[in-house]
């Protein structure tokens, strides 16, 4: 099962990261912005409880569908570039293993264990 949550993944990403590349945004944009969801990790410094919280919201797809629905409402190019990076960010974590986490430590995810193998 999590081989092919990590392939369904990849797959997320390769498909965002080609929607992008056709809506021609720019990869100055891309490069700035595909690591900004990891600023969430700053959570851990108060605790796991805060940490997972924090990491979530930002490694969800609710807040990549909720941008998107905002820029199809506003015709604001710039929200669906920047949705479509966050889906590529998302997807490429997921691909490698680092899931939506559990409160008990940031190695816990929703994918198993980080550094575990997939096999298992």
């Amino acid at each position: 099962m999590r081989l092919l949550l990590r392939l369904e993944n990849a797959t997320v990403a390769l498909v965002a990261l080609g929607a992008y590349w056709h809506l021609g945004a720019g990869w100055w944009l891309f490069l700035m912005l595909i690591l900004v969801p990891d600023v969430a990790m700053a959570g851990y410094l108060w605790g796991p409880r805060i940490g997972a919280i924090c990491y979530n919201a930002l490694h969800s797809y609710i807040g990549v569908g909720l941008l998107l629905i905002l820029a199809y409402l506003t015709a604001w190019d710039l929200a669906v570039a920047i949705a479509l990076i966050w889906a590529v960010h998302i997807g490429l974590d997921r691909a490698l293993g680092y899931g939506l986490k559990h409160m008990s430590g940031f190695h816990d995810t929703h994918l198993g264990r980080i550094g575990q193998p997939v096999t298992k």
